[in-house]
């Protein structure tokens, strides 16, 4: 199954258990990323926005994340991704999850709303007018909500190298269960300066996409926000990276280190 790239942006971050008490994100928070080819080709960029909303007479965080291709690569293979999650404010589980892509003329149009408590998904394929009913894992996630879950419950303190960690997601019309490795820390280069960073190895399918199993590898803030700072991707030809060039409404302040 191909994972798009604002996929490999939300899922290579999921679930442990954590007894941490304070949210991580809130409203109003925003991130763009900036994607490169091959280390040096402009690709494309993304953003992730949480907004406020009420669905079905609930609270509930309604995040909306877009990508898209520039320069050159829009010339001749043209993306525009937009995916949406409604899910709840404290237990941070979905409940309606679209999928609205154009990748190069591939075109998909998914709405998908959960049932929590009969551990059920309901998905309406816009686009072929046909819907269908599956059975799920109790408290599934999706694509953007599983990046929000695991900021809220990723337990640092008790995290050691060689860990992994699953999740259970829901994604088109399959279950799909996710596996990511604790590499460990490192302290990396951005955009805004030396940040402590937490590396990760998600496990993805080898083919035609991805060169093996290990072609990912990511990075996030080492502090209570978790803020995806990068993630490299070893493709079939070539690789590709995306890398957090802007951002707004952090709950926290973003550590930067500072060397005498």
């Amino acid at each position: 199954m191909k994972k798009p790239l604002l996929i490999l942006l939300t899922i290579f971050i999921v679930q442990t258990v954590s007894a941490q008490t304070e949210s991580s994100f809130g409203v109003g928070e925003w991130f763009r990323f900036e994607m490169s080819y091959s280390g040096f080709l402009k690709a494309g960029e993304a953003t992730i926005t949480v907004n406020d909303a009420m669905y079905k007479n609930k609270p509930v965080y309604h995040v909306v994340g877009k990508g898209w291709t520039t320069g050159a690569i829009s010339w001749f293979f043209k993306v525009e991704d937009r995916y949406e999650s409604y899910f709840d404010k404290e237990k941070i589980v979905p409940y309606k999850f679209v999928r609205n892509i154009n990748e190069g003329g591939h075109t998909k149009n998914i709405e998908i709303t959960f049932d929590q408590d009969k551990n059920k998904a309901h998905v309406n394929n816009i686009k072929h007018n046909r819907q269908s009913v599956f059975d799920t894992k109790p408290n599934i996630q999706d694509m953007i909500s599983t990046f929000y879950y695991l900021r809220d419950n990723l337990d640092i303190i008790n995290l050691k190298v060689g860990n992994e960690v699953h999740v259970d997601m829901f994604f088109d019309d399959e279950n799909y269960g996710f596996k990511l490795k604790y590499l460990g820390q490192e302290k990396i280069d951005t955009e805004f300066g030396k940040i402590n960073a937490l590396k990760f190895r998600p496990y993805v399918m080898a083919g035609r996409v991805f060169k093996e199993e290990e072609s990912l590898t990511l990075w996030v803030s080492n502090d209570k926000n978790k803020v995806p700072l990068r993630i490299q991707a070893d493709l079939a030809v070539g690789s590709l990276r995306a890398d957090l060039d802007a951002f707004k409404g952090l709950k926290y302040p973003f550590k930067i280190v500072v060397e005498n």
